[in-house]
């Protein structure tokens, strides 16, 4: 075979820092979770779901009624349009999502340009946008609308905006890598999850004071996501690195367990239904979704199902307010699944923006009579993504996976593998099985994972397959 080897390159991002006011106050109301574990609140098309789609920088915007989406916001230019130089406004890496308890607002965390954002649900519009410290991943508006509080987690605090004053008003001192905020049903307080250290925070809301640091199990490792139960009982942390779930009993602050749910564990969320209490947790890896029937706070869980998705890397998860459905984010397939909670299986797929991350219900974000696509625009939509098994040679991975995603002048082909020998060198190469090109350099870590390497090339028109060989192996 032909090889060579195409060079990579560097992507620097400059950001400035502006604070922009919200026109008007957020008056909350009640948290659609707990409205929905009170009284099932049927699905209308007053509802939406919102996912967070970090390459082509938007948030899709689905109607659950009919399961179409109606178009997406755009928050900064797709992926690699327009950032490879300083990026002035516009956001990088569309990642997080959180809302008002009013369904009023959601927000948005950009994690490298550094951005919390808030959108007016009714119109689609921005109406805050917030720069806090280094790399923040997930947000919420707090239980009583006035503030948003901000997990930064390339740093060690939570950051608090004041959403009638536009601007930080306080940081709550973490330990190391905070990544998420949710808060109890009650409002009174805030847990905090890390992904750099094994604690879980729970900080009063009122006077923002850490009232106690949970340690979660070395076992367990760092933690992306977590949930909080309707009823406030539990705390369920997912652990991607490690494939653990871990899960606390939210009223005796202590962890009950920790689950060995799959590889590349996701997010956590929860279903009740008259069947029971459950715990619906995304997979990554194995593309499924596992479901937990939950007991009392300090019941260890157990087992009950496993849904298998249409396509590929399960991330975010939220049901709907009666529970009957429960929306999955696809991240590999630019799509959403929608999971019928009575039989436990997958009804429908929607395709979405590219590479969905974080996904939201909300319960009546919109009135009556809205113009239910204002503002919204088809960024991101109907583009080519595909998903390739990775052919070896010379060595034999558990898991080998290549992402394939139209990113307009170049494609972008994101590499997963898991279960090589650790802390060695591969190499990365796309062919169209007469010639081969050697697209990417790549080390595992100490468990013999590479959790994702990202090359850039013109893949559809060129290859039509991806391989991988230890470091100096020619094919």
């Amino acid at each position: 075979m032909k090889t060579r080897l195409i060079a990579g390159t560097a992507i620097v991002a400059v950001f400035l820092a502006v604070f922009f006011s919200l026109n008007s106050p957020i008056f909350a109301q009640r948290f659609p979770h707990r409205r929905g574990f009170n009284r099932p609140i049927p699905i209308t098309s007053s509802d939406r779901v919102y996912t967070a789609d970090q390459s082509s920088n938007t948030v899709s915007v689905i109607n659950p009624a009919t399961n179409q989406v109606l178009g997406t916001i755009p928050l900064g230019e797709p992926r690699l349009d327009g950032v490879l130089g300083p990026v002035d406004r516009n956001q990088v890496n569309v990642h997080g999502l959180g809302f008002s308890r009013d369904g009023r607002y959601i927000d948005v965390v950009s994690v490298t340009s550094n951005a919390a954002q808030v959108i007016d649900t009714s119109t689609n519009k921005v109406v805050g946008t917030y720069y806090v410290g280094r790399s923040p991943h997930e947000a919420f508006i707090s239980p009583n609308g006035k503030e948003l509080w901000v997990a930064v987690r390339g740093q060690d605090y939570v950051s608090v905006i004041d959403l009638s004053q536009g601007k930080e008003v306080d940081r709550i001192q973490t330990t190391d890598g905070p990544s998420k905020v949710v808060f109890s049903p009650d409002g009174r307080r805030a847990f905090v999850n890390h992904l750099f250290s094994n604690v879980l925070d729970v900080i009063g809301v009122r006077n923002r004071n850490i009232e106690r640091r949970i340690p979660i199990p070395e076992e367990a490792g760092g933690s992306s996501d977590l949930s909080i139960s309707p009823d406030g009982e539990q705390v369920w942390l997912g652990h991607p690195g490690t494939g653990k779930t871990t899960v606390v009993d939210a009223q005796q602050l202590e962890v009950v367990t920790v689950l060995d749910s799959g590889p590349r564990t996701n997010h956590p969320n929860f279903v009740n239904t008259k069947e029971g209490e459950f715990a619906y947790v995304t997979v990554g890896d194995l593309n499924q979704t596992k479901v937990y029937r939950r007991g009392r706070p300090n019941q260890v869980p157990k087992l009950v199902d496993t849904i298998k998705h249409t396509g590929f890397a399960p991330h975010g998860i939220w049901a709907s307010g009666d529970y009957s459905r429960v929306y999955v984010a696809l991240q590999k397939s630019d799509s959403v699944d929608v999971i019928d909670t009575s039989k436990r299986e997958v009804i429908d797929t929607i395709q979405i923006g590219q590479d969905p991350q974080a996904l939201i219900f909300v319960t009546g974000a919109v009135p009556s009579g809205t113009d239910e696509s204002a503002n919204l625009t088809k960024q991101g939509l109907g583009r080519r993504v595909k998903n390739l098994k990775i052919e070896t040679r010379g060595v034999e991975p558990e898991y080998a996976i290549a992402n394939i995603r139209d990113l307009g002048d170049v494609d972008g082909i994101d590499v997963r593998l898991r279960g090589l020998p650790p802390n060695e060198s591969y190499t990365i190469w796309a062919s169209d099985g007469n010639n081969a090109d050697a697209i990417l350099n790549i080390n595992s870590n100490d468990k013999g994972i590479v959790p994702e390497a990202i090359a850039f090339t013109k893949f559809f028109e060129n290859y039509d397959r991806v391989i991988l060989t230890p470091k100096g192996q020619q094919l």
